[in-house]
C-alpha cells in the first residue's frame, strides 16, 4: 500500500492472467482508476482492460506503441498482473522499466524473478489479490496530471502509423488496401463484442493495435507459443462455445494454409464462421526481418508460386468466397461477410512489403524500437 500511494509515475501491465482469472478485470479497472495510472497490455492481455478507456496505452513490448514503451521505462512504480516478463514484453531486461520499484502478482510462485527482478511479490490468483489491494487502500484515490499529461504528449509524438486518434490511415494511390485498414474494416463491421482469434504474423500485431477489444475473452491468440495455424481451430472451438457473438479470424495466406482443413469442419457443424484472410503473398513476418536485419536477402518467403486460389478453394468446401483488391470495395465486401448467415472466407489482397512499426531490433531496449522504414 505504501509503494502505492506514494508512486508518482505508476504504470500497470494487464497481462493474460487478468483474463484467465474470471474476477480480475473489475478490480483490475478500478486500482487503474483510483491510482490514475497507465494501462498497458501484453498480447494475452488485450481486453482485459478496456482498450478504448482513457487509460489505455495499448500493446507493450516489441511491438508495443510509442506512448507504452516509454511509460514503463519512465515509471517509478510497475505493478504486473498475470504476466511472466517474456522477452518479447521486455526486450532487454536490464533496460526495462530501471527506475521502477516492481510488483508482481502472479499464480504461479515459479514466475518471481525468473525473468525480470520484482520488489514486492504477491503470489495468488489476481482477482482476490487485486480486490484485497483495493479493499486495503480503503477510500484512497489520486489524480497524477503531469504524469498523466507526459503520457499523452508521447502518444502524440508518435501515434500508430503516424496517425493520430481519429484520423485515418492515409489512402494508397493506387487504392490497394492497407493491411491496417483491413483491421479496421474488421473493428468497424464486427464491433467490440465480437470474438476475434488471429494466426501468427504481421496480421497479428496489427490486429492487435487495431481491433479494439473491450472486454475479456473476445481476443484469441497463440501469443507466445507463436503457432501459425491456430486461428481457424481456435475460431470454431469460440463459435460453438458462444453462439451468441459474432466470430472472426483474421489470417495470412501462410498461417491458413497450416489448418486449412478445418473448413471441412467449419461446414460439418454449420458454424457461421468469417475469415479474413490478409494476402500479401508472403510469409510476412519472416520477410519483414529479412528485409530490415538480414539485408534483404529473402529466403523461402515468397509464397506467390503455387498461391492457391483462396476464393475457389473456399467455394469447393462450399463456403462463400469473396476477394477484394480495391479499398473502395473494402467497406461493403466487410458487411456483406458479417451479414451472411454461414462462413464466410474474404480475401483481401494488400501491398505485399508493407511492414509492422513499431518493432524493437533483436537484442535491443524496447525505447530503440523503430517506428518507421529508414530514411521514412
Amino acid at each position: 500500500m505504501e509503494a502505492i500511494r506514494s508512486a508518482q509515475r505508476p504504470v500497470l501491465i494487464c497481462g493474460g492472467g487478468v483474463v484467465s482469472s474470471e474476477d480480475a478485470a473489475r478490480p483490475f479497472r478500478e486500482l487503474a482508476e483510483r491510482m490514475d495510472a497507465p494501462v498497458v497490455e501484453t498480447l494475452m492481455g488485450l481486453g482485459g482492460f478496456p482498450m478504448d478507456h482513457p487509460l489505455c496505452l495499448g500493446l507493450v513490448g516489441m511491438h508495443g506503441t510509442f506512448a507504452a514503451n516509454r511509460a514503463v521505462a519512465n515509471s517509478d512504480l510497475l505493478i504486473a498482473c498475470g504476466m511472466r516478463f517474456d522477452d518479447r514484453v521486455t526486450g532487454m531486461a536490464s533496460r526495462f522499466a530501471p527506475k521502477a520499484r516492481v510488483i508482481h502478482i502472479d499464480i504461479d510462485p515459479a514466475e518471481m524473478s525468473k525473468n525480470l527482478h520484482s520488489h514486492i511479490q504477491l503470489v495468488g490468483d489476481c482477482g482476490l489479490v487485486l480486490a484485497q489491494i483495493n479493499e486495503a487502500l480503503g477510500d484512497w484515490s489520486q489524480t497524477l496530471p503531469e504524469w498523466r499529461a507526459q503520457v499523452q504528449a508521447w502518444h502524440e509524438q508518435h501515434p500508430l502509423w503516424g496517425v493520430r486518434r481519429g484520423e485515418e490511415i492515409p489512402t494508397d494511390p493506387a487504392g490497394v488496401p492497407k493491411p491496417q485498414q483491413v483491421i479496421q474494416a474488421v473493428q468497424e463491421a464486427f464491433g467490440p463484442k465480437a470474438i476475434v482469434a488471429t494466426d501468427v504474423g504481421q496480421h497479428q500485431m496489427w490486429a492487435a493495435h487495431y481491433c479494439t477489444r473491450t472486454e475479456p475473452r473476445t481476443w484469441l491468440s497463440s501469443s507466445g507459443l507463436g503457432t501459425m495455424g491456430f486461428g481457424l481451430p481456435a475460431a470454431i472451438g469460440a463459435a460453438i462455445g458462444r453462439p451468441d457473438r459474432d466470430v472472426a479470424v483474421i489470417t495470412g495466406d501462410g498461417s491458413i494454409q497450416m489448418c486449412i482443413q478445418e473448413l471441412a469442419t467449419v461446414v460439418q457443424e454449420n458454424l457461421p464462421v468469417k475469415i479474413v484472410l490478409i494476402n500479401n503473398g508472403y510469409l510476412g513476418m519472416v520477410r519483414q526481418w529479412q528485409e530490415m536485419f538480414y539485408k534483404g536477402r529473402y529466403k523461402e518467403v515468397d509464397l506467390r508460386p503455387g498461391m492457391p486460389d483462396f476464393v475457389k478453394l473456399a467455394e469447393a468446401y462450399g463456403i462463400r468466397g469473396l476477394r477484394v483488391r480495391q479499398l473502395g470495395e473494402l467497406a461493403d465486401a466487410m458487411a456483406e461477410t458479417r451479414a451472411h448467415d454461414g462462413p464466410v472466407l474474404l480475401e483481401v489482397v494488400v501491398h505485399e512489403e508493407e511492414n509492422v512499426f513499431p518493432i524493437v531490433p533483436p537484442g535491443g531496449a524496447n525505447t530503440e524500437a523503430l517506428l518507421s522504414r529508414p530514411g521514412k
